[in-house]
């Protein structure tokens, strides 16, 4: 039994409360389930939960091996083996020290997004956002206190963005 919770509940936008990394690792689960391409934009204060979200979801989607946060390589990319045989390009991008948006075409990033059936999950897109495409999914975490004792939680609010809607996403069912 968990204590996390959701807060609103539509098929565009979700807002829940995780109480523990077991609620992260359930979210990451949905999200994994979730038939995503495009980028997704992870919001949220310096040790908020981004990275650690991305980790789960990574493994839930079927990564085996380690975890690298980008912070200094910008971006690490990933090739997930399907059931179906098929193999899913992830690409994991944190733009926390990105000094112009620029930097970016510089490096290629274009291709990523460009990149037919790629998921491209960013962190602090907001340092590039008039570069950026819009993305499919918006992810904003931030620190709560859930309790008297100060114990920390996380909210996490989920929009679908009209590219999202269009794909066909569906947060109504996201239960934590």
């Amino acid at each position: 039994m968990h204590n996390d919770q959701s807060i609103e509940n539509s098929d565009s936008v979700q807002t829940l409360i995780l109480n523990s990394e077991q609620g992260t690792q359930l979210l990451a689960k949905q999200l994994a389930a979730l038939p995503l391409t495009g980028s997704v934009w992870l919001a949220g204060d310096l040790g908020a939960g981004k990275t650690t979200l991305t980790r789960y979801w990574l493994h839930a989607l079927g990564h085996t091996g380690a975890v690298k946060s980008p912070t200094y390589t910008l971006v690490e990319p990933y090739s997930i083996e399907q059931s179906n045989g098929t193999t899913k390009p992830v690409y994991h991008a944190d733009l926390y020290r990105l000094q112009d948006p620029e930097e970016l075409s510089f490096i290629g990033f274009d291709e990523y997004l460009d990149e037919p059936e790629a998921l491209v999950i960013i962190e602090w897109a907001s340092r590039a956002d008039g570069y950026l495409p819009m993305p499919t999914l918006f992810i904003d975490i931030t620190q709560v206190e859930n309790d008297d004792k100060g114990n920390e939680a996380r909210q996490v609010h989920l929009r679908v963005s009209k590219a999202g809607q269009a794909q066909g996403l569906d947060l109504s069912k996201f239960n934590i």
